[in-house]
């Protein structure tokens, strides 16, 4: 087949992705018949298959590919000293700023930046790298006037009012708080977790004690973190609600750095082993550390609006445990026998945002392919995922509703059933039902026709080149499996 694929990077592009997500079970608005919430979004029936298998995908890439990293899941209410002792109470804040004629409200580094990008796509790129690095000095200053005369010297206006009627910047602190305890005048305030790592320092020692442990070692865990963006935007790209894919490795201080170097490398593989295209990837180190870091770097995937951050490396150092021993009083060291030592560990942290990352499959996956020659040219659209992320692995068609093929088709179900996702479908042509499976991204779709009756064999369509080859239904279970199978990609790593 002849096929001329089209390379669109656009905001258009992603505007017809959202619409896709939609309109196909993807990703849906959350509480849309009541007009929605801003920035919250729910996951559809295809959504939630690809956004677990990229989810399960990782956990045993870490805790049974990888080696010597264990699973937890903590809770996500915690109690609120953590949040003290990591930091998140006194310093988890974002300058913010509000444009008087509009009413609406801005990160201002996220302002500056746009302005920024603004002045790239016209050829500006020096003047924008000045204007960023201004930014980020007078943000490692904590000098809001200066970030306020820097807002009003380049004109830097509201997107929605247009004018540079800004206020004065304020400290916001992103997390969200509610109230344990059965009457609402006693109860005592906490907050939704804003990342899960905390979750896994307080119990270092519990995983560490009771898993026999040693060091380096790793805790993987995946689940929900809740911030209180102001400036929610690009989809799915930043929520409120968000799920979050960590995983610490404690190692012994001074090896930090080495170990930052290993994980650094060693994801990068991983995202493109998966199938995101290495020209697409790229690192950005950090012009300016967080307090609890003495290196970090974000793994950048290109989306249709830019490269942008789905992956955080971090060398945290000892902040964490240290600061957790120096709140509750209880011990975090672990005594090493290699070296007859006690010691915090320094700990290097992997951070993937789960729902970026299927934002970067869903975005790299969609695929405009002009088909065909002359009057017979015509689009085909379709979702390039994977095998192994894919949401459906394969759909089984008779080809009619009648003669005995849906009760053979029927044995092919019983047969795949249990360790594949599978969709059957007799309705429409069975022109109309490809195209429906290559909308959702099934890789493989399975016909059963009269010669299935005669001699036991079928037709598989692969999805990417849309060709077609005949196989014996006993030979089916493995094709698939082989080719959904998570070893292939590990095989690459």
């Amino acid at each position: 087949m002849e096929s001329n694929q089209k390379a669109v990077t656009t905001e258009g592009k992603l505007k017809d992705i959202i619409s896709h997500a939609k309109e196909y079970g993807f990703v849906f608005p959350s509480s849309e018949i009541y007009d929605g919430l801003a920035a919250v979004y729910d996951y559809g029936q295809y959504g939630v298959e690809l956004k677990n298998n990229l989810k399960n995908l990782w956990y045993k890439t870490m805790t049974q590919v990888q080696g010597n990293i264990v699973g937890i899941d903590a809770a996500i209410f915690m109690h609120p000293l953590t949040w003290k002792a990591s930091g998140h109470v006194d310093g988890f804040n974002d300058p913010m700023i509000d444009n008087k004629d509009s009413q609406k409200r801005y990160r201002v580094d996220h302002l500056i930046e746009g302005h920024a990008s603004a002045l790239e796509e016209v050829g500006n790129k020096q003047e924008a790298a000045l204007l960023v690095e201004k930014m980020n000095s007078l943000l490692a200053k904590d000098d809001f006037d200066g970030l306020r005369n820097l807002i009003y010297d380049n004109k830097i206006a509201c997107p929605i009012s247009g004018t540079v009627n800004w206020t004065d910047i304020r400290q916001f602190n992103l997390m969200f708080s509610t109230k344990i305890g059965s009457v609402a005048e006693e109860a005592d305030v906490i907050y939704l977790r804003p990342e899960t790592a905390q979750g896994i320092f307080v119990n270092f020692l519990n995983v560490q004690k009771t898993g026999r442990m040693k060091i380096p070692f790793g805790i993987a865990q995946i689940g929900k973190a809740f911030r209180n963006e102001i400036v929610a935007r690009q989809f799915i790209f930043r929520m409120r609600e968000f799920e979050q894919m960590e995983m610490q490795f404690f190692v012994r201080p001074g090896s930090e750095l080495d170990w930052y170097k290993f994980w650094k490398e060693t994801r990068i593989k991983w995202h493109a082993a998966l199938g995101l295209p290495t020209e697409k990837l790229q690192f950005h180190d950090h012009d300016k550390l967080a307090h609890y870091a003495n290196a970090a770097v974000d793994i950048e995937f290109e989306f249709p609006f830019g490269f942008k951050e789905i992956e955080g490396i971090h060398s945290r150092t000892d902040f964490d445990l240290k600061n957790h021993q120096g709140l509750s009083g209880k011990k975090m060291q672990y005594f090493d026998p290699e070296i007859n030592q006690n010691y915090i560990p320094f700990v290097v942290e992997t951070s993937v945002g789960a729902d970026r990352l299927f934002l970067a499959h869903l975005c790299n996956a969609y695929t405009i392919e002009t088909v065909g020659e002359g009057e017979e040219q015509k689009q085909r659209t379709y979702l390039k995922f994977h095998p192994a992320i894919a949401p459906v692995k394969a759909a089984i068609f008779p080809l009619t509703k009648k003669d005995g093929l849906p009760e053979k088709a029927a044995e092919l179900v019983e047969m795949l059933k249990y360790d594949f996702n599978i969709v059957y479908e007799e309705k429409d042509s069975i022109g109309k039902r490809y195209t429906r499976q290559d909308l959702i991204g099934t890789p493989f779709c399975i016909a059963v026709d009269h010669q299935t009756l005669e001699d036991n064999t079928v037709t598989i369509r692969h999805r990417d080149s849309a060709q077609q080859e005949r196989l014996p239904m006993h030979e089916v279970h493995g094709r698939i499996a082989y080719e959904t199978s998570f070893k292939r990609i590990f095989e690459k790593l």
